[in-house]
C-alpha cells in the first residue's frame, strides 16, 4: 500500500491539521465493553494524549478466534459505544491494510499516512509479558512509546481500575441467556444481544 492511498478511511478521526499525540488501542473488541472505555479514558488523561483511537482489528495474529463477529458489526458497536466519549474514537484503519494486521505494519502505515502525528501504543500487561513474540517488537520499542495497562495479574504502567468484565464472559453470558447489564455501554446492549444471540442460534 502506498502512503496516502486511504488518507482518511471511515472511522478514522482526524481533528486538527497540526501535530498531535495519539494513542493506538488495538483489539478485536468482540464486543467492546466498559473496561475498554475505561482503559482508553485513563490513557487519554494520564499520557498527555490528544486522542485515543480504538483500532478494531480484523484479525489478531496471536489468536485463533472461532466466534469472532464480522468486522463491520464490531466496528459499528465500537463507534456507537464511543459516541459522546470525548477524545476516544473507533477506527477501522486496519480493515484497509493487508492481513494479518501485525502491529508493526499498522504503526508504519499510520506514520506514513499521518506524518504530523506521534503515535503511542497501548497494550495490556498480559501482552507485554510476551511482547518478544510480536513481530518487529524491537523496532516498535525503538520508534514508538508503549504504555501498558494492568490486566488480571499482570501490572501496568498506568493506573486503571480492574473491572470484572471481559468480551469472552459477555459472549458466554449471552449464550446462557444471562444479563450483561453494566458490562457494555447501555446504548449498545441491544445490538450486542442481537448480534451474538444470532451467532448462538446458528
Amino acid at each position: 500500500m502506498e502512503s496516502g492511498s486511504h488518507t482518511n478511511p471511515v472511522g478514522t478521526p482526524l481533528l486538527w491539521r497540526g501535530r498531535g499525540r495519539l494513542g493506538i488501542f488495538g483489539g478485536s473488541f468482540n464486543p467492546i465493553h466498559v473496561g475498554h472505555v475505561a482503559i482508553a479514558q485513563a490513557a487519554l488523561a494520564q499520557c498527555a494524549l490528544d486522542e485515543v483511537w480504538l483500532m478494531v482489528s480484523p484479525q489478531n495474529p496471536l489468536k485463533q478466534e472461532t466466534d469472532l463477529l464480522e468486522d463491520t458489526l464490531r466496528f459499528q458497536m465500537a463507534e456507537k459505544a464511543l459516541e459522546g466519549v470525548e477524545g476516544v474514537k473507533a477506527c477501522d484503519y486496519e480493515f484497509h491494510l493487508p492481513k494479518p494486521s501485525y502491529t508493526w505494519n499498522t504503526l508504519q502505515h499510520l506514520s506514513e499516512d499521518y506524518p504530523d502525528y506521534t503515535f503511542l501504543l497501548l497494550i495490556g500487561g498480559d501482552n507485554w509479558a510476551h511482547f518478544e513474540r510480536w513481530r518487529h517488537w524491537k523496532d516498535i520499542l525503538r520508534h514508538y512509546d508503549v504504555v501498558v495497562y494492568p490486566r488480571d495479574e499482570y501490572p501496568g504502567t498506568i493506573d486503571v481500575p480492574l473491572l470484572p468484565v471481559s468480551s469472552t464472559d459477555i459472549r458466554e453470558r449471552i449464550r446462557k441467556g444471562e444479563s450483561i447489564k453494566g458490562m457494555v455501554p447501555a446504548k449498545i446492549e441491544p445490538l450486542v444481544r442481537k448480534y451474538y444471540e444470532v451467532r448462538t442460534e446458528k
